[in-house]
């Protein structure tokens, strides 16, 4: 008989009682179907193909919950004791739904697979703690339902995502990645590096106090990251543009805009002048040449045009930045 779990800890699978792993089960399946269905509003927009996935997933999970209360019914009456996940120890735990929303495609996908693999696992360890014959074969058959050959998952997606469609969807998370993160972090990693070159070099050469000069490079850079970061964030919501979270998108900016400008201030914690100039005129050809890389990588800009545009580029405003330091 169903008895009250400890207020101090978890209950193990081990103490469970036959009804309890019924109604843990029951709860589970109900869970799962929740989740799944989850997955499918949060893609529906973008990705339908996949949704139909996840609520064909949900409608599988109804099915092996009414299967469970059907056997709970036959054998200990109408009235399910609550046994949720959450009060057995070492039992898988969900993300919530808020979380769901913001999680990519392949980590949904991904995250369904491991709810099947935990699943099986479950059924498993279930069935081996059951007397009852009829629960017992129930539960191994839900246990094969879970694993059979391939994932759930899996073979739903072979069912409605083919290859072309899949491919179709993945360069929709790929271009929603480019919106929300590879764009806003490159023009910070634009800003910060090559706006920096300037007051940073020209404070070098003209103090030739390498403490002085990484102060001046450490204070652009960060009230450079905190402007670029505020101006991304406050830019646009999002929700029109399709470029993602506003708050997502400030923080990649204003971070690698920092990133940008500490990138060559860090070499003048060095106390030898000469030795900090010249480690730092290296890393500005590295963080320009990185600039050129990303952009020919994720934004499609033909290479040669890449390099022209920021190492020329950079190049004038640090050949500057020395000038004016040694006017």
């Amino acid at each position: 008989m169903f008895f009250r779990f400890s207020r101090t800890g978890k209950r193990s699978l081990e103490s469970l009682s036959e009804q309890e792993i019924l109604a843990l089960a029951i709860s589970s399946e109900e869970d799962d179907g929740r989740i799944y269905l989850a997955y499918a509003d949060a893609l529906r927009e973008a990705y339908p193909h996949s949704a139909r996935v996840f609520e064909e997933m949900a409608a599988e999970e109804s099915h092996h919950r009414q299967l469970l209360i059907d056997r709970h019914v036959a054998r200990f009456g109408e009235r399910i004791p609550l046994v949720r996940r959450e009060y057995v120890r070492d039992f898988p735990e969900r993300k919530p739904d808020w979380l769901i929303r913001n999680m990519p495609l392949e980590k949904i996908r991904a995250q369904a697979e491991a709810m099947e693999a935990a699943a099986h696992r479950f059924y498993l360890e279930a069935a081996a703690r059951t007397q009852d014959a009829a629960t017992r074969k129930l539960l191994g058959d839900l246990a094969l339902a879970e694993k059979s050959h391939e994932s759930l998952a899996r073979r739903l997606g072979e069912k409605h995502t083919p290859q072309d469609v899949k491919a179709e969807e993945d360069e929709t998370a790929r271009r929603q990645f480019v919106l929300t993160y590879v764009q806003p972090g490159l023009a910070g990693l634009m800003d910060g590096s090559v706006s920096t070159l300037a007051p940073i070099f020209a404070a070098a050469f003209a103090t030739q106090d390498t403490w002085q000069t990484f102060l001046v490079g450490l204070s652009a850079s960060v009230g450079a990251g905190i402007s670029m970061g505020f101006t991304e964030a406050a830019h646009d919501d999002g929700k029109l543009s399709g470029r993602g979270s506003p708050v997502r998108r400030g923080l990649a900016s204003g971070i690698m805009t920092a990133l940008g400008g500490l990138g060559h201030a860090l070499p003048y914690l060095i106390p030898n002048f000469m030795l900090a100039t010249s480690i730092a005129v290296m890393v500005v050809f590295v963080e320009l040449w990185a600039i050129a890389f990303i952009q020919n990588r994720y934004m499609e800009t033909p290479f040669l045009r890449a390099v022209l545009q920021v190492v020329l580029g950079g190049s004038l405003v640090l050949a500057a930045g020395i000038l004016i330091g040694n006017a």
